[in-house]
């Protein structure tokens, strides 16, 4: 029987309206959060499509972005930004997400956020373009977490046409490993890299938009 968390959830975007980036990656968060809740404790030395990643490592990494999101929101230097999540009991996880979902949502309340450079470990970018660039890494995470743990969730939509047109414009098909070591060559001091994206796996043109998703960030569907 799936055990159901009995954290607040963090579901509701209605301070934004539909089409801003933080109702988008709200509702990704939400999405993520469901899957999270339904992850057995017996499920979590599972691999995931993620290389050297189980499932309870992939959880850390999941909790670890929104993290950094917030980070990123309150204008922090990425040297500073944390690190993956570990050391969590079992049951642990959901809370750890409704927590830095809470934490990422006080970290862009305020509509500036969206306009102004942030500084990402390999770009400068809006925040708008950052909240985008993560929609994707949540909801690309989220299917490996599903994928990995034998779930089918219901996929939003909006959600993945803004990660998958965002990931078209800032991650082309050819040339990744390039654009890697020229992220890499950029890097201030201290800030880890590891390369985020295998090469983008070949879908037919009408596959799902989620297989379509997943395929431009080198998962095979």
């Amino acid at each position: 029987m799936t055990k159901k968390s009995t954290a607040p959830r963090p579901t509701d975007p209605a301070p934004f309206a539909d089409d801003d980036p933080r109702a988008t990656f709200a509702r990704a968060v939400a999405l993520g959060a469901t899957v999270i809740d339904r992850v057995q404790p017996g499920q979590l030395g599972l691999p995931t499509p993620c290389p050297e990643m189980d499932v309870r490592r992939l959880l850390g990494h999941l909790v670890m972005v929104l993290q950094r999101v917030a980070a990123a929101g309150r204008g922090q230097d990425p040297s500073t930004w944390p690190g993956e999540v570990t050391g969590l009991a079992d049951d642990a996880w959901a809370a750890a997400w409704t927590e830095a979902a809470h934490e990422v949502r006080g970290a862009w309340t305020e509509d500036a956020t969206l306009a102004r450079d942030t500084v990402l470990p390999w770009a400068t970018v809006t925040g708008e373009g950052a909240l985008r660039i993560y929609t994707n890494e949540v909801t690309v995470h989220t299917w490996d977490l599903a994928r990995a743990t034998g779930q089918e969730p219901e996929w939003d939509e909006a959600v993945l046409e803004v990660s998958l047109t965002t990931m078209q414009e800032a991650l082309p098909a050819a040339g990744r490993a390039e654009s890697y070591e020229e992220a890499k060559a950029a890097l201030p001091p201290g800030v880890p890299w590891a390369d985020p994206f295998a090469p983008a796996v070949e879908v037919p043109e009408d596959a799902p938009l989620v297989d379509r998703l997943v395929a431009w960030n080198g998962r095979r569907p």
